[in-house]
């Protein structure tokens, strides 16, 4: 079984941990004035990648 040989100390586990951070979300705004998460369908107008969907 896996097991530490020694303990980590606080700093390289903090160290470790710095890429664990949470990212809000980039609302994208459209052509027509709406706001839409990006990848998603305009739920206002139903297009999406500037087509009719």
């Amino acid at each position: 079984m896996a097991v530490p040989k020694r303990r980590v100390s606080k700093t390289r586990a903090a160290k470790r941990r710095t890429h664990y951070k949470v990212t809000l979300p980039m609302p994208v705004k459209d052509s027509d004035g709406t706001w839409r998460m990006p990848h998603h369908m305009n739920l206002t107008t139903g297009e999406y990648n500037n087509k009719q969907a």
